[in-house]
């Protein structure tokens, strides 16, 4: 341990197994043991991301390739002394440390090594990474170090940072910095943080997407925010599950950075996502802020009084279809998902190369009330750029440049689909039927709808199909769902203003092409 700067004063455990962890986190009073068999947790205040207090040092070995309008910048002086202080208190501590992989590929795998102070997230992270063979582990160099303390708590006046949450990453010392906030899903986010740092420097892309891929090698990536349907989408009883949520596109493969799931178990139920359901119920799953009776132990998914963002993590081998290894060919298909609460996006719509560029550095979907505090009654939309800003440290053009290229030399079919409402926007219309994305998605996926008579929507300018087998041809026109179609002409107008004001900001950094790819009011 003195290789990261720690004296170790009490045990430390080095690559435990994922039982030997459970117990650990049980007989340390970390948790408790729900009646399926699953480990719960409650993570206190943070029940989410701390996403204004992640930080990247500014040095002279990356400064240059960071996009510094959207990551807030810690000098080396602050991080040297946070890390003292946090390394000075994890000496004291007993600890768990695990060496793990980081991407599917070996081609393009980063080592990764994390220090912890609780059993229960050192077994969270390995459920989320990838585990080495035991007779990999003498030879490990760690390429990045975690080092994680949720219980030291910063100090704003002398670390110089806005609250006692930290997360600071130095890409160029390959050391990030954790403490002030028990939600697991920092380290699995910090990870990918780093990934989009290196990836690109390699020609490869780095996705926040989940996949899948059929019997005949067609693999199919699936973009989206939170809310959209990422994860139940791409599992697909017919298709082999490869990840649910980031994955790398080399020049030879498509591969999954993770080996495991992070799902949200609020309001989860056996009928609508019967394989991650079945995960809560498995020896070894880490269940943050779900409910559970205390005397029975049975679990109550639909309780949000400890957080509507309550999470499950499992290893990918708890979904029957996972792929054993995590790697797959060129996708065929690329699905960016939207959950358009004004009602205005049709269910589905064939993208070109450019409008796809356009829509990935867009990022949009909308949020209605339930799904976060602070939010009002009316629909509130959203624009995270490539679906995944807060782990993007490289200006998204970076991003979008290397999708534009891959698409073309890979000729993939892009599509649209929009799993929020339809008939009116919230509150007046009704969520898009699972049984219609579904449908579109396999006549999308299976080649079919490709050759299917199409209009030019004529606000986005994008092909809609206007015949799909199992679906109703009106449903494919959302403005024809609409009783009132005035309204529904304000409401698209409404939303293409929307679009064209947050795309101003990438103008500069797109070609032509791109930019007229924007939508036109009708």
């Amino acid at each position: 341990m003195d290789k990261h700067g720690i004296r170790p004063q009490r045990p430390v455990h080095w690559n435990l197994g994922s039982a030997t962890l459970y117990e650990e986190a049980v007989r340390r009073g970390e948790g408790k043991v729900s009646a399926g068999g699953a480990f719960v947790v409650e993570t206190g205040q943070h029940t989410g991301r701390s996403a204004k207090d992640k930080y990247i040092v500014r040095e002279p070995g990356s400064e240059e390739h960071i996009w510094w309008a959207n990551n807030t910048e810690m000098s080396p002086a602050q991080f040297a002394q946070l890390e003292q202080e946090i390394t000075d208190y994890l000496g004291g501590r007993e600890l768990f440390v695990a060496d793990l992989y980081a991407g599917a590929d070996p081609d393009y795998r980063l080592n990764v090594r994390v220090v912890n102070e609780h059993a229960w997230h050192n077994l969270f992270l390995r459920h989320l990474l990838i585990e080495p063979k035991i007779e990999e582990l003498p030879a490990f160099a760690p390429g990045f170090t975690i080092l994680h303390a949720p219980n030291f708590l910063a100090d704003p006046a002398r670390h110089g940072v806005r609250s006692e949450t930290v997360i600071a990453l130095d890409f160029t010392r390959g050391v990030v910095l954790i403490c002030g906030t028990s939600y697991a899903g920092e380290m699995k986010k910090s990870v990918f943080s780093i990934l989009n740092y290196i990836l690109p420097g390699k020609d490869v892309m780095s996705m926040h997407c989940s996949a899948n891929v059929g019997e005949a090698g067609d693999a199919a990536i699936f973009f989206g925010l939170s809310g959209t349907g990422k994860t139940t989408l791409s599992a697909d009883p017919k298709r082999t599950l490869i990840g649910d949520d980031e994955h790398g596109w080399s020049n030879t493969s498509l591969f999954n950075i993770e080996g495991g799931c992070y799902a949200k178990m609020i309001r989860l139920s056996a009928e609508a996502e019967p394989e991650i359901y079945a995960t809560t119920k498995r020896f070894g799953t880490v269940l943050e802020n779900v409910v559970m009776h205390p005397v029975t132990r049975e679990l109550d998914l639909d309780d949000d009084s400890l957080a509507e963002n309550s999470r499950g993590a499992y290893p990918l081998s708890f979904i029957p279809n996972a792929s054993d290894t995590g790697v797959a060919g060129h996708p065929k298909n690329i699905i960016m998902l939207t959950c358009d609460a004004f009602g205005v996006m049709p269910p589905i719509a064939k993208l070109s190369p450019e409008q796809a560029m356009y829509h990935f550095l867009s990022g949009y979907t909308a949020k209605v009330a339930g799904t976060e505090k602070g939010l009002g009654n009316e629909p509130q939309a959203t624009f995270s750029t490539c679906f995944g800003a807060p782990f993007m440290p490289r200006h998204p053009s970076v991003y979008g440049n290397l999708l534009k290229e891959k698409i073309a030399n890979h000729e993939v079919d892009c599509w649209l689909v929009n799993t929020g409402w339809t008939g009116g926007e919230f509150g007046t219309g009704r969520r898009m039927p699972i049984k219609v994305t579904r449908a579109l998605l396999n006549a999308a996926l299976d080649g079919s709808l490709a050759n299917a008579p199409t209009v030019i929507d004529p606000n986005f300018g994008f092909e809609v199909p206007t015949a799909c087998d199992g679906v109703p041809a009106e449903i494919l026109n959302p403005r024809e769902t609409w009783a009132d179609k005035a309204a529904y002409d304000a409401k698209a107008r409404h939303l293409v203003d929307l679009f064209i004001k947050n795309f101003a900001k990438f103008e500069d950094y797109v070609d032509e092409k791109i930019r007229a790819a924007a939508p036109k009011a009708a």
